[in-house]
């Protein structure tokens, strides 16, 4: 039998789809992580605690994609050396308008996960995920004035 050139190494893994959403997690928490720094800095020293624990928590979960990543052979997408913000942050107000919508990112890059997830522990990872952002997002939302305080569907668009 002739080598056709459709050897096996030429069909994409399996994981392949579920790969590249796990590079858009990371690249969502990689901008988490740097836009959390600009809220910080907004708000009184005494009010930072929660920008640090989040940022703690994006930290930890980009560690965990980095090396999940990298054991299946997938070089992990690196942070940028700086991120674009989507409106100024010149108050507290403007701060925790800002980690809601890095949490709500965070959360669409999850949901992403979830749809092309083929393995067990992605799905367990991405429900954590998912979950844990909005959480963050429940607790900063009151103080950036927004209404409803919690998702009924984190991550999915509303319509």
């Amino acid at each position: 039998m002739a080598d056709d050139g459709s050897s096996t190494s030429s069909t994409p893994s399996p994981t392949a789809a579920e790969d590249a959403a796990l590079q858009d997690a990371l690249a969502a928490a990689h901008t988490a992580i740097w836009g959390y720094g600009v809220v910080g800095a907004a708000l009184p020293a005494g009010a930072r605690k929660p920008v640090v624990t989040a940022e703690q928590a994006h930290r930890d979960v980009r560690d965990q994609l980095a090396t999940l990543l990298t054991s299946r052979q997938v070089d992990p997408v690196p942070a940028e050396a700086a991120y674009a913000l989507p409106f100024p942050v010149l108050s507290p107000i403007d701060a925790a308008a800002l980690a809601v919508t890095l949490e709500e990112g965070t959360a669409t890059a999850w949901t992403w996960v979830l749809d092309q997830a083929t393995e067990r522990s992605t799905r367990e990872l991405g429900v954590a995920a998912l979950t844990a952002a909005e959480q963050r997002a429940v607790g900063w939302r009151p103080s950036a004035g927004r209404a409803p305080v919690t998702s009924a569907f984190p991550g999915l668009a509303n319509s």
